[in-house]
């Protein structure tokens, strides 16, 4: 199945006797929350889901975005409609970040049906509203396990036997500015990805014959598995996202940079070379 879906085929399915299950989860690092801009307007139908708070648990162990408690996700999914047998759609502002974070935790605990309308919000033609609906209560209940993921003795491991991707922007991974966490730097094997480049400039994934020929020449096709980390494991669900239009199943380090450099007997490696 695409994991994306456009602005006029979203439209449709909205007006059909199906509809699906809308989240809307708008999200900036560091900038103003979503919720007054999804009371401002938004699709129609949409339910809010904070990324904060209901798609990650609480900053410490594990990173600053650690996964949220799987118990809690799924009764926040229950109370947005989320079925077992229901289609699901998430967007955001048009970063494809907190929509892919909702994509990857719904694909991971076990829903067949999610996808990530590309372009996000900006890419909507239709009328918004300021209603906030109340959908009948899903049924949903998470199992974990459906999409692979690592920790940081995986991402370790992963660089050296696989290909393991940094999502994040060049500069960071290379060590020269670190805005957030505690040390600059990266994963010592890993390769440089930013996420800027699975997108055109309207914010709309690359085509899938694009992403698959960025993905190949980092070697995506030669390595036996493929995982992505970030800074917090958001934008990184980005990039996952990517390689699965691409055709290619990668794991997820949630914990990410902001897990791996919060112990300091992990290595960092600085520079262009993966170190």
């Amino acid at each position: 199945m695409n994991p994306i879906i456009s602005a006029t085929e979203l439209a449709s399915e909205l007006s059909s006797e199906r509809p699906p299950a809308l989240l809307d989860v708008r999200y900036h690092m560091g900038g103003p929350p979503g919720r007054p801009a999804y009371e401002a307007g938004h699709i129609p139908g949409a339910v809010y889901v904070d990324l904060d708070t209901e798609l990650a648990g609480p900053p410490g162990a594990g990173g600053r975005h650690p996964l949220p408690d799987v118990a809690e996700f799924g009764a926040v999914m229950r109370r947005a409609g989320v079925s077992a047998d229901s289609r699901v759609v998430a967007y955001d502002g048009g970063q494809g970040w907190a929509a892919a974070r909702a994509w990857w935790l719904l694909r991971w605990t076990g829903h067949p049906d999610v996808r990530v309308l590309d372009g996000g919000l900006a890419a909507w033609r239709g009328a918004l509203s300021t209603d906030t609906p109340t959908p009948v209560a899903g049924d949903f209940t998470p199992e974990p396990g459906a999409l692979p993921l690592l920790d940081a003795d995986g991402a370790a491991a992963l660089a050296r036997t696989g290909l393991l991707l940094d999502a994040r922007a060049g500069e960071r991974y290379r060590g020269e500015v670190e805005p957030i966490d505690k040390v600059a730097g990266h994963i010592p094997g890993a390769a440089s990805a930013p996420t800027t480049e699975n997108v055109d400039e309207s914010g709309r994934f690359l085509p899938a014959e694009a992403l698959a020929a960025r993905f190949k020449a980092l070697g995506a096709t030669d390595a036996p598995d493929v995982g992505v980390y970030c800074g917090s494991g958001v934008s990184a669900a980005q990039e996952v996202l990517a390689l699965e239009i691409a055709g290619i199943r990668a794991a997820l380090y949630a914990g990410s940079w902001s897990d791996w450099s919060s112990d300091p007997a992990r290595p960092v490696a600085k520079g262009p070379a993966r170190g």
